[in-house]
């Protein structure tokens, strides 16, 4: 009998594996960096009203301040994940991280529409290239089992505390300072960043530098940039909007082409063989539900505090606190528990968890004597999210080479920002099939329990071990 691909179902590992002074080092410098990068994708949330005042944007071109970023974001992705693999992760990493400071200080200093959303797009472009090659740098530097599973567990609670720790940080910041703060944060770190990480991360790239597949870059590329754009307008307009079913057609054209051209690439951005992995694939999916549920039922809570209960918008994120704590609580824990277990496992016991706790939501009033049931089911269903994510991010980076890290952490990177993206305009969709926005939130958090329900038992029944 032998173990299949589903390198997810690694036989339990002891979970004392320690870290010596150089690991400790090397993932304070990523997590760091990646800490940064998810507090500044939630930090404007709050700060959109007073910057179009600032600024001058009218109310229909707002949100295109955050529509810009997560263009960027998600469109380049997987293309800066397979650069990193071929001219050097470290080198894209810290490229990355310069231009994420200058794009930030341009921001800080806009002075009309175009200067800030020209920033907005350099610090989404910035975002794609740091994250795969950080945590393609994380996954090369840790081997495969306890250690790595500890190391993405921390870097997962991280992560999530930082989309928290945005979201209250740029009520307090527009609040007391400025929202020109909300850029200028970020500046100080990408500096420390930049200076201290040469000396502690190790430069990896191929002995044989491979060509850079052009036509699979420009598919696929162009197919998340349609696709993402297509959702943004669909939640913004409606799923029947023209326009969002043009870019959605065109996205998922392009992406059928992407795979023809991988198959007949001499040196494809993503090998076939790699898709048709079982862990790959499945574990990418899994991801993905992860953060299309927990994403959008931020939303649907947000409304739910604003709109139903009256909260001001920073005491909306304060309330957030409670998830940010529980998400912290699995990503500490996650790595225990895969280690006892399995990333399957995880998967599994991390969707029900989550699951359970947002079906509670819908049994919310429209009073504020249910407040106590919101704060408890949202630190739960944090717990629960992010034992999945970790497990996500075991399962679909397991069993695959350093030289090809890359290239699966953008994958994993590319499905976390379409699931953020995805998120909100489906729920939004689900709350407006009523005129009752109460009743509307109610049904958008059944089906957001449903979506993350089915995840889970995918999960079980098809990442199974094999013989």
């Amino acid at each position: 009998m032998a173990a299949l691909d589903v390198a997810a179902e690694t036989a339990p590992a002891p979970v004392d594996a320690r870290m010596d002074a150089r690991m400790r080092l090397v993932l304070l410098v990523l997590l760091l960096a990646q800490f940064m990068l998810a507090v500044d994708f939630s930090i404007l949330n709050v700060a959109l009203p007073v910057i179009g005042e600032g600024l001058g944007f009218s109310l229909a071109n707002l949100q295109w301040i955050a529509t810009a970023f997560a263009l960027a974001a998600a469109g380049f992705t997987l293309l800066f994940g397979r650069v990193a693999d071929i001219l050097g992760r470290r080198r894209i990493f810290l490229g990355g991280m310069a231009l994420l400071g200058v794009s930030s200080l341009a921001g800080g200093l806009a002075t009309g529409p175009e200067m800030l959303m020209a920033a907005r797009v350099a610090q989404g472009l910035a975002t794609a290239a740091v994250t795969p090659a950080g945590l393609s740098l994380l996954t090369s530097a840790f081997p495969e089992g306890p250690l790595r599973a500890k190391a993405l567990g921390l870097n997962g609670a991280l992560m999530s505390a930082g989309f928290t720790t945005g979201a209250i940080l740029g009520g307090v910041l527009t609040d007391l300072l400025s929202w020109r703060w909300a850029f200028f944060v970020n500046v100080p770190v990408a500096l420390a960043v930049v200076v201290v990480a040469p000396a502690v991360l190790k430069e990896s790239r191929p002995a044989v530098r491979p060509r850079l597949d052009v036509p699979g870059a420009v598919t696929v590329t162009g197919g998340l940039l349609a696709l993402v754009y297509g959702l943004t307008v669909a939640g913004e307009r409606g799923w029947t909007d023209p326009a969002a079913l043009t870019a959605l057609a065109a996205g998922a054209a392009l992406l059928v082409a992407f795979l023809y051209v991988e198959r007949r690439a001499g040196s494809p951005l993503v090998p076939v063989r790699i898709l048709t992995r079982r862990t790959v694939v499945l574990g990418n999916l899994a991801g993905l539900v992860a953060f299309v549920t927990e994403t959008s039922l931020v939303f649907l809570m947000t409304l739910h505090l604003q709109d139903v209960l009256g909260f001001s918008p920073l005491a909306a994120g304060l309330s957030f606190g409670v998830l940010g704590a529980g998400t912290v609580l699995g990503g500490v824990y996650a790595p225990r528990f895969i280690g006892r277990f399995s990333a399957r496992t995880a998967l599994v016991a991390g969707g029900l968890l989550q699951a359970a706790a947002t079906v509670s939501l819908a049994a919310l009033g429209d009073d504020r004597s249910g407040l106590w049931l919101l704060l408890a089911a949202t630190f739960v269903g944090g717990v629960g999210n992010m034992l999945a994510i970790v497990g996500f991010m075991v399962t679909a980076t397991s069993g695959l080479p350093d030289a090809e890290q890359g290239m699966a952490t953008g994958l994993a990177t590319m499905t976390q920002q379409i699931g953020i993206t995805m998120g909100t305009p489906i729920m939004s969709a689900v709350v407006l099939t009523s005129a009752d926005l109460h009743v509307g939130i109610g049904r958008a958090v059944l089906v957001n329990a449903g979506i993350v329900l089915a995840g889970a038992l995918l999960s079980g029944a098809f990442l199974r071990r094999r013989t």
